[in-house]
């Protein structure tokens, strides 16, 4: 094993001892009433910020009660159905759309956002060598951390790195949108080359596709895609360009900005929130989920079977026994993800076409039976539904895209969300963000060195 990577004794020694004096009573989030997580105990976010981009809706306000709703999601003020329906009528593809509305706070107009995806498809070059001097050196396992590190990398491309003013920022924000598909599958080719042995495939992209259309031409070894393949990839980003202000990664995009730090900076960090299983990574964990159902769960039908599996998972008995049926539930939405609900759509249209329905009903069997189960064996505050990681793990598997690359193709599309809130908290620049954090360490006298045990 590599010595750079090895937990010695004396680690473990001073693990031991760093952990018996970091423990806080975890009653004393009680009594100082603090909200972890930053929510109360209705899931309900504590305000920090104000934020034109997008609006998620799960309640309606009565009697001063909050009663739940169906879930909406608003991009600068527009129904993300509406955004979707909208292009989806008209044949196009609507990611570049989304973005310029992210970033611009209106729709574009038909001369607009042809000008617009051709700035994208202009900026679609990563500097002369960077491949072979960054990607392909010291291939990373993990392609979010290849992702952060190209990123971080660039600002030594870029003569105007730390120049924040609004115009330089956009480039910057419009130029990693454009080059992270590159950035994430050169960076998958690069390591499935050097340590999985395979063949290297580096293909350049065409500026006169969409940014869907290019994630396949890249990946795939002879380039080639169907139609639906694409537009569901492509309504796929659509979903998951933003979020609101609160969502772990885009918060961060907030606060990492509010310091007056350089866009590599900030995006990187947020690459580094996205990457979390509890974040970014949930999708992963439902595929790893369902696959582990299909080998318990003899007849994929039976819903007393799969009534079972989903309680062993709350009880702690199957998977990865952490007592969670992933992909259901949500911090914000209760009675359902909006996001979820126009997906799904496109699943059962794409499972068709790939021969997966019997899949497909196992998804649909589990997103009826799981809310009940939940709600009969845990004491829950808000409904319960399926989110969108549900059903995008399972598009991305059926579009053949590697596990590695289910994060960063979602970091692909929130891109466009992160240098929408980048710009927003620049524009509307006030205060570095810093929180009250309340010390319950007892105070301790000081002892000289000779006397301590």
């Amino acid at each position: 094993m590599n010595p750079f990577s090895i937990v010695t004794p004396e680690i473990l020694d001073l693990s031991e001892i760093c952990m018996r004096n970091s423990q806080i009573d975890p009653s004393l989030y009680g009594k100082y009433d603090v909200k972890r997580g930053l929510r109360d105990i209705s899931g309900r976010g504590v305000l920090a910020g104000l934020t034109e981009i997008s609006e998620i809706q799960s309640f309606v306000m009565e009697d001063e009660e909050m009663i739940p709703c169906e879930g909406k999601l608003f991009y600068r003020g527009v129904d993300i159905e509406d955004l979707v329906g909208g292009f989806i009528r008209e044949k196009r593809f609507g990611f570049e759309e989304a973005a310029y509305l992210l970033m611009f706070g209106e729709l574009p107009t038909n001369e607009v956002l042809k000008n617009f995806q051709k700035l994208l498809g202009e900026y679609r070059s990563l500097p002369t060598s960077f491949v072979r001097d960054i990607i392909m050196k010291a291939p990373s396992a993990d392609m979010m951390n290849t992702l952060a590190r190209s990123v971080l990398t660039l600002y030594s491309y870029d003569d105007a790195a730390d120049d924040v003013s609004i115009p330089n920022v956009i480039r910057q924000c419009l130029q990693l949108t454009a080059l992270f598909p590159l950035l994430s599958v050169y960076g998958y080719q690069a390591y499935r080359h050097y340590h999985d042995g395979q063949s290297l495939y580096i293909h350049t992209p065409d500026p006169e596709l969409s940014t869907a259309e290019n994630i396949l031409r890249l990946l795939r070894p002879d380039s080639s895609y169907t139609d639906l393949e694409a537009r569901i990839l492509d309504v796929a980003l659509v979903l998951h360009a933003e979020h609101g202000g609160g969502n772990n990664s885009t918060f961060t995009t907030h606060v990492v900005s509010s310091s007056g730090t350089d866009t590599y900076s900030a995006i990187a960090a947020s690459l580094g929130s996205l990457k979390g299983p509890k974040h970014g990574g949930a999708n992963i964990k439902v595929v790893r989920m369902i696959e582990d159902l299909k080998v318990q769960v003899k007849d994929w039908e039976d819903e007393e079977e799969i009534r079972a599996y989903l309680k062993a998972l709350l009880h702690k008995e199957a998977f990865d026994k952490a007592g969670l049926i992933y992909g259901m539930g949500h911090a914000v939405y209760s009675l359902s993800d909006p996001r979820a609900n126009i997906f799904k759509r496109f699943v059962e249209k794409l499972s068709t076409e790939k021969g997966k329905e019997e899949e497909f009903r196992l998804y649909s069997l589990i997103e009826r039976l799981a809310p009940e189960i939940i709600s009969e064996e845990r004491k829950i505050y808000k409904g319960v539904s399926a989110n969108i990681d549900f059903y995008s793990g399972f598009v991305y598997s059926m579009l053949d895209l590697p596990l590695e690359l289910y994060t960063p193709i979602f970091a692909i599309a929130r891109i466009a969300g992160w240098g929408a809130h980048r710009v927003e908290e620049l524009i509307n620049a006030g205060k570095i963000i810093r929180p009250a954090y309340r010390n319950v360490q007892q105070r301790i006298p000081y002892c000289v060195i000779a006397d301590r045990k």
